[in-house]
């Protein structure tokens, strides 16, 4: 079941907040280089269903973007991790599935990302 569009309005205008509040804080290479893994994790908005829902289809957009921010496995990991993703409901052990549910077969099997393992 889809939210309501206030519902995910309010979610992306919070998305948004936090990833212009994430500009302040960026001062170095992290694990995105010089971006915040929370801005990075705008860019992820068409994944929001998929990351909550394991039964979800991943949209093309969200493989796309997700290819990209893929080549870089410990960003990937950061903002499957951010602050951003876990208030926006996204369940880490579902998110971790979407490189494998888009088919990306260049995707970094076996990475370790916290407690969870990229299958």
């Amino acid at each position: 079941m889809e939210a309501p569009p206030t519902k995910r309005m309010r979610v992306i205008g919070f998305l948004l907040l936090l990833g212009v509040a994430g500009f302040e804080w960026v001062d170095g290479a992290g694990e995105c280089g010089s971006t915040s893994p929370d801005s990075q994790a705008l860019k992820l908005i068409p994944c929001a269903s998929a990351a909550r829902d394991g039964n979800a289809v991943p949209s093309a957009s969200c493989c796309a973007q997700l290819k990209q921010l893929g080549q870089n496995p410990t960003c990937l990991c950061a903002v499957m991790l951010s602050n951003t993703a876990k208030s926006s409901g996204v369940k880490p052990e579902v998110a971790i599935t979407i490189p494998k549910r888009c088919g990306l077969a260049d995707r970094p099997v076996g990475y370790k990302c916290g407690a969870y393992t990229l299958p």
